[in-house]
């Protein structure tokens, strides 16, 4: 394997290949669809308060420099497909999987965790995803939407959703299965009974 001076980086002591390296690389492997939940995770902007940093691990600049660099190398086909759908601002796989599933069926493409700004300009939550336009916000509820804290904080959400006059829409892994059929049609409802209509 050659490695350009400026791929390797050094983590703990130990030398290891960049996060855009390391995502190049992965195309050898990895569905576009896997390849691009890697680079969501490597654009997207880390909370601080979770995190402990700030900066993204690499941009999306960085990812099409390696493309630009490796011409001929295995994978970059997929890796040129998956880096035009990649996005900054999801924050879990599912979030990436279902915007994937969303666009492929024909629906528009979601933000993605932008916060509501109300009629007085007061900034609320953010939606894992959302369309501003039509006030349908979308939250993927991971595993630890069982816990009983976080099932209060979840009723409150949906309380607030419905205080600023928008639809919120709760999916889950079970419905994920099927290429996210069951998540795709909750959405699709959802929008249309706000005034979204199929492109002819």
């Amino acid at each position: 394997m050659k490695l350009s001076e400026d791929e390797v980086t050094v983590l703990d002591g130990i030398p290891i290949t960049t996060p855009e390296r390391t995502w190049l690389d992965l195309a050898e492997m990895l569905t576009i669809d896997e390849l691009v939940v890697a680079g969501d995770s490597c654009v997207r902007v880390p909370r601080t308060e979770l995190e402990g940093r700030d900066m993204p691990l690499c941009s999306l600049a960085d990812l099409q420099r390696m493309i630009d660099r490796h011409k001929g190398k295995r994978g970059i086909r997929k890796a040129r497909e998956a880096l035009k759908l990649i996005r900054v601002g999801s924050d879990s796989p599912q979030e990436s999987l279902l915007r994937l599933a969303l666009v492929r069926a024909g629906l528009p493409e979601p933000e993605l965790n932008v916060p509501i700004v109300d009629d007085a300009g007061a900034r609320h939550h953010e939606p894992d995803l959302s369309y501003r336009k039509y006030r349908v916000g979308i939250e993927y509820e991971g595993e630890q939407h069982g816990d009983e804290a976080q099932v209060v904080r979840d009723i409150s959400r949906s309380e607030r959703y419905a205080a600023l006059g928008w639809t919120e829409v709760r999916i889950s892994k079970r419905h994920m299965h099927d290429d996210a059929k069951a998540a795709v049609a909750k959405v699709r409802t959802a929008l249309i009974q706000a005034g979204w209509r199929p492109a002819p």
